[in-house]
């Protein structure tokens, strides 16, 4: 049995009182709030939220090939890409599934900084050495090194600023910059605006008891799904999987096809033009009735057509609303459909992934 991991963070946790839970291998803080997780929720949505992101994975390729090897891994297209520009996409199997969703950016002129999922490190990192052969890049697994912290909320900026005296009001939405050997970086998984700073545990540690003292909100595991999920972002394990191509997930615009080659180029360009069996949906309820990860999804006869990935109560919104993956043929908006929740049936229709509206500084 796997041991649970730490992050440089987690004393910092405790200290605060965190609900801790186990998480992608990792112990990691739910929830700092005993009212639960709508006031770190609405802290990032109203001012400004501190996130341990630690447990994220990071991968460096360098070398004469590392363009051409980046390309041939991932669904979206570095090539020419400028430096410190940052784009998403997804590494994908050859019939299509999804090995990981990851964030590549461009550091140096023969340098690429892979962000990957703390679940997935280990299957990943495998599976980009045995994809490396015949490559002349330097390829390291620099997770155990990067601590990471998310500033997420439209008074991001000025923290990072103010506090941790960081410039970072000339980064634009999906561009980062090296200083040193931080990374300073502006994308955001909670729909605001947000900063990500990766360093040395020291480093992080550091930056976090500053923000901490500054009396910026700690916000958990909780409230991150919450906030992302109401900006219709997936999550590697609930929208995205082996068996959940990106085609299916709606992320055909992260898979260029018009690239010469990247692993799952033709299964995903066959699926595109023939259209995948199932699409992933976004559903609202009538009913204040709180659909959950794995609850049937019904037409409205009553036969099952698919599963929810991710439900919630929305707290921006008021509104009970879920993403599931489901039958094509009741993908389109404003079907009528239903959710089996425990002995219950709750009528719904299908809507649009997207039920809060984001704040990115572009």
């Amino acid at each position: 049995m796997n041991k649970v991991r730490q992050t440089c963070l987690h004393d910092k946790h405790l200290e605060l009182g965190a609900t801790m839970v186990e998480f992608g291998g990792f112990d990691m803080p739910l929830l700092y709030q005993h009212a639960g997780i709508a006031p770190e929720h609405m802290a990032v949505r109203e001012r400004v939220g501190l996130f341990d992101v630690s447990h994220m994975g990071e991968v460096t390729v360098c070398g004469k090939d590392a363009e051409r090897y980046v390309n041939h891994i991932f669904t979206n297209d570095v090539t020419g890409m400028p430096i410190g520009k940052i784009l998403y996409g997804m590494m994908c199997y050859e019939n299509g599934g999804t090995v990981d969703d990851l964030l590549v950016y461009k550091v140096g002129e023969n340098s690429f900084f892979l962000v990957i999922n703390a679940s997935n490190i280990d299957k990943d990192w495998a599976w980009m050495q045995q994809h490396a052969k015949g490559f002349k890049i330097d390829l390291q697994n620099r997770s155990d090194f990067y601590g990471q912290i998310a500033l997420q909320g439209s008074e991001s900026e000025d923290v990072m600023e103010r506090v941790l005296g960081l410039a970072c009001a000339e980064l634009k939405f999906y561009t980062c910059k090296v200083v040193e050997d931080i990374i300073i970086s502006r994308t955001g998984y909670t729909g605001e605006d947000g900063f990500e700073v990766y360093g040395s545990h020291d480093f992080i540690r550091d930056c976090w008891d500053r923000l901490i003292a500054a009396g910026v909100q700690a916000c958990g595991l909780g409230c991150r799904d919450t906030l992302r999920f109401e900006v219709g972002l997936p999550l590697y394990g609930d929208e995205l999987s082996e068996d959940i191509t990106p085609i299916m997930a709606g992320l055909g615009m992260f898979v260029k096809l018009d690239k010469a080659e990247f692993i799952g180029k033709e299964a995903l360009a066959k699926q595109k033009e023939e259209g995948p069996a199932k699409k992933l949906v976004g559903i609202e309820l009538f009913d204040k009735a709180i659909p959950r990860h794995g609850y049937t999804v019904l037409n409205m006869d009553g036969e099952p057509i698919g599963e929810v990935t991710t439900g919630y109560h929305a707290l921006s919104t008021d509104k009970s609303v879920c993403m599931a993956l489901v039958d094509s043929q009741y993908a389109k908006l404003d079907t009528e459909v239903q959710i089996q929740i425990r002995k219950k049936v709750f009528p719904g229709k299908v809507v649009k992934k997207q039920f809060y509206q984001k704040s990115y500084k572009k």
